[in-house]
């Protein structure tokens, strides 16, 4: 691999970690079919429906279509994050406030010990991964860059087209990531200069936040990869 004029400071390691994982995401979401972005490969999936549709209490979005979204909790994978926070000196009120859980939900999480139960989430088709990514960044957009003013769950119009789903999502992470490359080294470590509503960013240096959105882009991406394998799989013969 080139590694010439590869960046290394703290801000560019960022920056060339995103910019390689878009690529990567790029490639393997070309060709995507409005069937296998709505794929639902067991029963119970969390996808985009028509408003009305939607099989859980909090599908959001402000057209037709809505996000589904079930009832609040901290899944066993972000135990680890609600300990992390609370050691920070968020207060117990304040983290509830943060995952939209009772204050008896977040000390409980806080007091469990061993190995956490094994986490219990609905399998979420690609389209909800990618609206997933695109409301996430929508907002982290306009709440660091924008006016701070419109409902992050009420930015995207999500539609059941894989064709035009890509193209508005590549569009925002194009200013998304122009806007970033313009932050300055005193916006990377300020406190509070992203106040996107939903997390801990009022409450982090800039530069956790872009370290949080990059982690979110990959793992989400690589989801909706695995997903296109499988989609692909369930028509080879002897699969």
């Amino acid at each position: 691999m080139d590694t010439e004029g590869a960046r290394t400071d703290r801000f560019g390691l960022l920056l060339e970690q995103f910019d390689r994982a878009r690529e990567m995401a790029e490639v393997r979401l070309r060709g995507l079919s409005d069937d296998e972005y709505l794929w639902e490969p067991v029963p119970g999936c969390w996808s985009i429906r028509r408003r009305g549709e939607a099989a859980t209490p909090r599908a959001f979005g402000p057209g037709e279509w809505v996000l589904d979204l079930g009832a609040a909790d901290i899944p066993a994978n972000e135990y680890a994050e609600v300990a992390r926070q609370a050691a920070g000196g968020m207060s117990v009120a304040k983290i509830a406030d943060d995952w939209s859980v009772s204050v008896e939900r977040v000390e409980q999480v806080l007091a469990h010990t061993g190995e956490p139960e094994p986490d219990r989430t609905p399998v979420t088709t690609i389209a909800w991964r990618l609206a997933h990514l695109h409301f996430h960044f929508a907002g982290g957009w306009e709440w660091t860059f924008g006016e701070r003013r419109q409902e992050p769950k009420l930015i995207v119009d999500f539609t059941p087209s894989a064709t035009l789903a890509l193209e508005r999502f590549w569009a925002l992470i194009d200013r998304w990531r122009d806007s970033v490359a313009a932050v300055t080294d005193e916006q990377l470590d300020m406190v509070g200069f992203s106040q996107y509503p939903y997390g801990s960013d009022p409450d982090d240096p800039y530069i956790a936040v872009l370290s949080g959105a990059n982690l979110e882009f990959i793992h989400h991406m690589a989801e909706i990869a695995l997903l296109r394998d499988l989609w692909r799989a369930r028509f080879t013969p002897g699969q």
